[in-house]
Formats: C-alpha cells, sequence, structure tokens
C-alpha cells in the first residue's frame, strides 16, 4: 500500500470511531508526513524489535515497515476488533495482538519477546484517566532497552488543553529526555510529536 490512506482504510477507521469514539480520539488516520516522522525511531539497522500501540488503520504501520530491516520484528497492540482483523489483513508481516495496552508487558512475554527497541504509540492519551496513562508508561519503560525510544503525538489546536498539559508533565516525570518534534502542519490536523528516552520508572510513572 501507498503512504496515503485509503478510501477502504478511512470507511474502517470511521467505523470504530462510531463503535468506540473514546479509544480512537482523532478526527482522521495520521497522515503519511506524521507517519513517517514517527517511525524515524525505528532503528534501520540489524534485527529491532518494535511494538505500535493503537496502531489504528495502520498509517504508522506502513512507515514502519518500509524502514525496519527485514530481520527486524514488528508486532502491535490493538484493543479494537474490527481494527485487529483489518491489521491482519493488510499487513501480514505484521505480529497483531488484540489486547490492551495496560498488559503491554504480559502480551509480549506471550509472544516471548522481554525488550523491544521502539514503541510508537497511537492511543489518544488525553481521553485516558491519569491511572491510566501511568499504568501504560510503566509497562512501556518496562520492555524498552536502555538504548529504546517511545514517540507518540498530540494535535498542536490541544497543547493548552488541561488534559494535554497534565500528560507533557507526565512524560518528563517518567523519561529523563523528551523531545518535541517540529509542527507536522501537512498533518490533518497539525500534529508535533514527543520522542522519549531512558524511562525514569519513578513514583510519578508507576
Amino acid at each position: 500500500m501507498g503512504g496515503m490512506t485509503t478510501f477502504h482504510d478511512l470507511r474502517v477507521f470511521l467505523g470504530a470511531v462510531r463503535r468506540q469514539p473514546a479509544a480512537v480520539g482523532a478526527i482522521a488516520p495520521s497522515g503519511p508526513a506524521l507517519a513517517g516522522l514517527l517511525a524515524t525511531v525505528v532503528p534501520s539497522t540489524g534485527a529491532p524489535t518494535v511494538v505500535e500501540l493503537g496502531p489504528g488503520t495502520g498509517s504508522a504501520t506502513r512507515a514502519v515497515q518500509r524502514r525496519i530491516p527485514a530481520a527486524g520484528r514488528h508486532l502491535a497492540v490493538e484493543l479494537d476488533s474490527t481494527l485487529v482483523g483489518h491489521l491482519r489483513s493488510s499487513y501480514p508481516r505484521l505480529d497483531v495482538i488484540h489486547g490492551d495496552a495496560a498488559e503491554l508487558g504480559k502480551l509480549l512475554a506471550d509472544r516471548g519477546v522481554e525488550e523491544v527497541d521502539a514503541v510508537i504509540s497511537g492511543l489518544p492519551w488525553a481521553l485516558f484517566p491519569q491511572d491510566l496513562q501511568r499504568a501504560i508508561l510503566r509497562q512501556v519503560g518496562a520492555v524498552l532497552t536502555p538504548a529504546g525510544a517511545f514517540t507518540t503525538f498530540a494535535y498542536v489546536h490541544a497543547l493548552g488543553m488541561k488534559q494535554a498539559r497534565q500528560f507533557r508533565a507526565l512524560l518528563d516525570r517518567s523519561f529523563d529526555e523528551v523531545i518535541v518534534s517540529r509542527v507536522v502542519w501537512a498533518n490533518v490536523p497539525p500534529a508535533i510529536s514527543y520522542v522519549c528516552r531512558r524511562p525514569t520508572m519513578g513514583d510519578d510513572a508507576g
């Protein structure tokens, strides 16, 4: 598939929004510019293990699969059963896990995975209660390799909202380094990404 969202992807995405609007939290799938930016945390050499959280219809999946080496392993955790089926049929190379990101460690252990090199999140953080945000970030921190990276995104128009400010503060407490990207104006709506490294695993993250 190409970099653009297909009509079928959009139809599947809108169906997911109708079923679980609070679990999707976006007005459209991420565009190719944002997806490509998120995928830059994926190592392009060796045999990395990469996990997507809430991949939706696979916007970032396409970008990851263009970058990940042939020897790499690409997994995704998705809660919506229809999206799981869509991802499995669209991306045969992707190991799609039907489950909750808050149980990431167990889900990966069931696949024989102990550590991952990159985690890419499409989860709607601002819609989650803070205890769920902390639980997921704790799981992410526990599985990242020492040199691993976690990335997620936020919409520019929402950055000043209380929930977005609180989540950014949680990232700062949960990781030693949080890098904010340039604005991706080509995305609808415009967005930024966060790239986070070296989880602190402190009390605020857990």
